[in-house]
């Protein structure tokens, strides 16, 4: 009789360790099967901002895969192509121009950050210094081009024809006083090219990467407050309402995300929800 109750005793006590095995088997099964999503960021400054999203997305149980970028025209290509599930790195008006040119189905989700763009020299240290017939790069690209000509026209340097809105090109330009010679040029190049201008306006994530500060280097920027220029996070449509994507969006708009900002940027990339 002993025997059977030892002999009984050592089964249910295999049986409870077994159960414990498996019990963590599934822990661990469900522990990996986490969703995980791509994000396409710029390298740089918004890689920075996007690591400490990351972090509070895998707290809430997303893991991010960050795939870093160093020129503008690739991120929505890849998005497109199912390469990545979402990008950050955008504004509203050089998506519709992306869209406008090549067809995308990609819509924005939920705000990130704002750079002010600006105008920054190394040969002069104000707009009124810039001497007639002054070489002056600009981004190619329709929207970020436009957004610099409306940077110029808004500090006087220029005036642009009626009802352009944020997307005029040097077409549209209706005077010139000091007739700046506008050079166009691909964003990411500027930076490396401000030597050979009188001045450059440069997107804010490319002038932190090249070492400017915005706030002491530029001489000129765009307006803080009600700047139409905020960056998103980007998705298909079709993913819009994905659940992980929802967690992202709020992962960036964090406070560990604003107080990084002010940290790290001081002024220069601020929070755009």
């Amino acid at each position: 009789m002993q025997d059977h109750v030892t002999s009984r005793r050592n089964w249910l006590r295999r049986a409870g360790l077994a159960g414990g095995i498996a019990l963590a088997l599934l822990a661990s099964g469900a522990a990996s099967a986490a969703e995980k999503i791509k994000l396409g960021v710029m390298g740089g400054a918004e890689e920075e901002i996007a690591e400490v999203a990351k972090k509070v997305a895998a707290r809430n149980g997303l893991e991010v895969e960050l795939i870093t970028f160093s020129d503008y025209a690739i991120p929505n290509a890849a998005l497109d192509a199912g390469e990545l599930d979402a990008n950050a790195f955008q504004h509203k008006p050089y998506l519709d121009a992306q869209i406008a040119a090549r067809g995308y189905k990609i819509i924005p989700i939920g705000y990130t950050i704002v750079e002010p763009i600006g105008l920054y020299s190394r040969k002069v240290k104000a707009i009124g210094d810039l001497k007639p017939g002054a070489k002056i790069g600009i981004p190619n690209d329709p929207s970020n081009g436009g957004r610099a000509l409306n940077l110029l026209a808004a500090n006087g340097l220029l005036t642009l024809k009626d009802g352009k809105g944020l997307t005029p090109s040097v077409l549209d330009i209706a005077t010139n006083p000091k007739k700046l010679e506008l050079i166009e040029l691909e964003a990411a190049q500027l930076p490396r090219a401000l030597d050979d201008f009188d001045g450059a306006i440069i997107n804010t994530d490319y002038a932190v990467n090249a070492g400017l500060t915005p706030a002491k280097d530029a001489l000129i920027q765009e307006p803080r407050d009600g700047n139409p220029y905020g960056n998103f996070i980007a998705a298909r449509a079709k993913d819009k309402d994905r659940p992980a994507l929802k967690t992202l969006v709020s992962a960036y708009q964090s406070q560990e995300v604003k107080d990084f900002l002010q940290t790290r940027f001081k002024g220069a990339i601020l929070p755009a929800w």
